[in-house]
């Protein structure tokens, strides 16, 4: 359902860089019920991460460096690599490399976002609702598996943690949105992950 939002400081997404869910249902087919080879899988999603889009390998090894909690630090780095898989399997070659200035602008339009929506007592809708109609498969397979692990570890997982995870999984979002450029032919899904 979209609503009407008065006003934000985050950019719209492009339509042609929507990430369709089936982009994400195949990154979980490719990633396999095996653990070994869901993790093998993840390591080399990480690998391309720290070639293809340096910034957002160190972002993702900061927040995760700050967190101290094995919970926000699995799901982050679970959803995290399989969030970078969906853009690169829906969009490859057509995403540019995130610039320091690229995610620095998003890093900052985010929190301006989030002090406007917090000094408005009428705003209803948060910044991650903004989020999630600009790229709503994406965002709501990152609540899938954040109300699945809160509700699996609730007595162990630290909230200020996954929060902190959360928001730097918004920050890759957003910046992978905007990195993504114009199709000439439309849009495609590779057929790696069909094979």
């Amino acid at each position: 359902m979209w609503m009407w939002v008065r006003s934000a400081a985050i950019r719209p997404v492009p339509t042609f860089a929507l990430v369709p869910r089936e982009a994400l249902e195949l990154v979980e087919e490719w990633l396999g019920s095996d653990e070994a080879t869901t993790e093998k899988r993840l390591n080399e999603i990480y690998g391309a991460l720290e070639t293809k889009q340096p910034l957002l390998a160190q972002r993702l090894s900061d927040a995760f460096a700050k967190c101290h909690d094995d919970v926000a630090e699995a799901l982050g780095y679970f959803l995290g690599l399989t969030i970078y898989k969906a853009f690169e399997e829906a969009f490859d070659p057509l995403i540019d490399t995130v610039t320091s200035d690229a995610l620095s602008s998003v890093e900052e339009a985010l929190s301006l976002d989030e002090q406007l929506r917090g000094e408005d007592p009428a705003e209803a809708v948060d910044s991650d609702d903004v989020i999630a109609m600009e790229q709503p498969y994406v965002v709501a397979y990152i609540h899938e598996h954040l109300d699945t692990a809160l509700e699996m570890h609730a007595d162990n997982a630290d909230v200020d943690a996954v929060h902190g995870i959360y928001r730097t999984l918004l920050v890759m979002v957003l910046a992978l949105s905007y990195a993504v450029g114009a199709p000439k032919g439309g849009r495609f899904i590779s057929e790696e992950l069909q094979a």
